[in-house]
């Protein structure tokens, strides 16, 4: 225990260290060839911004004392509060860095990632919210095995919790590194290691106190600086989006090298998804992947009831709505702002590729955006907001990759439910440490892909394996345990054998080949059917005992889910 903790208190100054280094390494060339001057203002609030956070997860810490505090923050979150830090955590950068990018590359197509992250919160109002908080414990594993046989079905559903982190680690480690990249001129892997370190120690010590505070004030700044740069940009064209349209198309068509006729093809569908059936798919991955992605759900246990859960998802709607609208003035303004803009563009890499490529990649959008309408100032600003925006989500992330570990395998699948809070707790850091390593090696493999497109598989693969069994567990008396096994792994193991057959892992991350197998960017269509027919299928044909005693205990689930009683902040099961 003693060694432990050393290696908590390690872990703890290595993140500091890092920082300290990251500051003192500034400088390095960003691409070969092209320095990236210091910027001292960005740097600033920076440093100012990561030490609030390490205070807030000293004095988190203090409060951290049972498995109850480091999942759920003790229950002790408002409903207000926490629909502030679930709109903290969606707000990712995938969806700043990313969607912009996307506007910023195909025009009104971007539009659709937009809608489909902002559709999914009805589901989560109307169908699970209030169940899910008045049926779990810490998290939708405790939900799904409520009346099904435990083992088994937490074992599948932390398995599937894990690979969706995965793959949303992916996106956040990748912004968070070319972020890093760009600010400080450090080279992508290190910036890729400091945000690990940070993460590593918001989540070890301070736990999910700690995690939403980060997330509330981030949330809060975010916010405040989309709304600034959507002001200056609508401010420019006189207020009138026809305008901003319209000067879009001029820009794009002299930097693309296109007639305005052609360039006016941003404003129509087909630039970003080709095909309406991956339209659909994206959409369907997009709506039902936000009910089954496993951070989010599990804000919904850290309010004490039911009535506050649902109060969480009108408050986080409503921030995340207008957030989701700033992006796509935000992606248009960087048409203008920075597509013809030598200052931003990479010479060397436009004249190599043929396409318009910014410095520290088009993720950069936003960031360069920030910096043409208000100068360093602002880009400093900007920077250290989005780089808040990583840290929260990675954190959020981390934790409900913890709890995966932790309380579904650990204390309920080998140790049976004989696991103490303090060796409970123990595994809980322990895999946080193993999470933040493997965030890391997953940023640096997966460097060159979109962070919105990588959030749209992780979406695929939630809406795939967790939420099928997650609606059917609560809805649909006749699941059983073999049911929601099989169609766990059918809808995880298909979504993942698909988008392993895509272009972005087959030919851009891979390079098996230049013609990928599937030509679709995002097979939730199909996985998520998938999903739905085998847990239909193993449901109606289990004539085991087992299976029986699964459809028995429906009724008392029911009353439970709708009531509340005996869902006093803590899970009776």
């Amino acid at each position: 225990m003693k060694k432990l903790n050393q290696l908590f208190q390690f872990a703890k100054y290595a993140a500091l260290l890092g920082l300290a280094s990251g500051t003192a390494w500034a400088g390095p060339a960003i691409e070969s060839g092209q320095k990236q001057p210091t910027n001292w203002v960005a740097i600033a609030m920076f440093v100012v911004f990561v030490g609030a956070t390490l205070f807030i997860t000293k004095w988190a810490a203090g409060k951290t004392n049972s498995t109850k505090d480091f999942y759920t923050a003790g229950g002790g979150i408002s409903g207000f509060q926490n629909g502030l830090a679930i709109a903290g955590d969606f707000m990712s950068a995938a969806s700043f860095l990313g969607i912009s990018a996307m506007v910023f590359m195909s025009g009104f197509d971007g539009l659709l990632y937009s809608l489909g992250f902002m559709v999914g919160w009805p589901i989560v109002l109307f169908l699970v919210a209030e169940r899910l908080r008045n049926l779990g414990k810490f998290n939708f594993s405790d939900v799904v095995s409520f009346r099904l046989e435990e083992r088994p079905v937490r074992t599948v559903s932390a398995i599937s919790s894990l690979v969706v982190v995965a793959f949303y680690l992916i996106a956040q480690m990748v912004g968070a590194g070319q972020l890093i990249k760009l600010l400080f001129g450090l080279d992508y892997n290190i910036a890729v290691v400091i945000v690990g370190l940070l993460m590593m120690a918001y989540v070890m010590f301070g736990g999910m106190l700690a995690t939403t505070w980060v997330q509330i004030i981030k949330a809060v700044l975010l916010l405040s600086g989309a709304t600034f740069m959507a002001f200056m940009v609508l401010k420019s064209v006189g207020f009138s989006i026809a305008e901003m349209f319209t000067q879009s198309i001029d820009v794009y068509a002299q930097v693309h090298d296109k007639t305005v006729q052609e360039a006016s093809s941003i404003m129509g569908p087909g630039g970003l998804v080709k095909s309406p059936i991956d339209a659909i798919s994206l959409g369907l991955a997009l709506m039902f992947g936000t009910a089954g992605l496993p951070h989010i759900l599990m804000r919904f246990f850290t309010v004490k009831d039911a009535k506050e859960a649902r109060k969480s998802v009108v408050v986080a709607t409503g921030f995340i709505g207008y957030f989701y609208l700033l992006t796509f003035i935000i992606g248009f303004g960087a048409i203008l702002f920075v597509a013809k803009n030598p200052a931003y563009i990479d010479a060397a890499k436009t004249a190599l590729d043929g396409s318009l490529t910014l410095v520290g990649g088009n993720n950069m959008a936003a960031v360069h955006l920030g910096h043409a309408i208000g100068g360093n100032i602002f880009l400093g600003f900007i920077s250290a907001v989005t780089f808040a925006t990583i840290l929260a989500v990675v954190a959020g992330l981390t934790l409900a990759g913890a709890s995966a570990v932790s309380h579904d395998l650990y204390a309920n699948v080998f140790k049976r439910g004989t696991a103490t809070e303090q060796q409970e707790l123990r595994t809980s850091k322990i895999a946080t440490l193993g999470l933040a390593i493997f965030a890391m090696f997953l940023g640096i493999v997966f460097e060159k892909q979109n962070v919105a497109f990588m959030v749209g598989l992780a979406f695929a693969v939630a809406a795939s394996a967790n939420f099928p069994v997650l609606v059917l567990s609560m809805f649909w008396r006749g699941l059983t345990t073999r049911g929601a096994v099989i169609g766990c792994l059918t809808g995880l193991l298909s979504a993942l054998f698909l988008i392993f057959l895509t272009k972005a892992v087959w030919v851009d991350t891979l390079g098996i080949s230049d013609q990928a197998p599937l030509n679709m960017s995002n097979p939730a269509l199909f996985s998520m059917v998938l999903s739905f027919v085998a847990c239909w299928l193993f449901s109606v044909t289990d004539k085991s005992k087992r299976g029986e005693i699964d459809k028995s205990q429906y009724d008392e689930q029911y009353v439970r889910s709708i009531t509340g009683i005996g869902a006093s902040g803590a899970s009776d099961h």
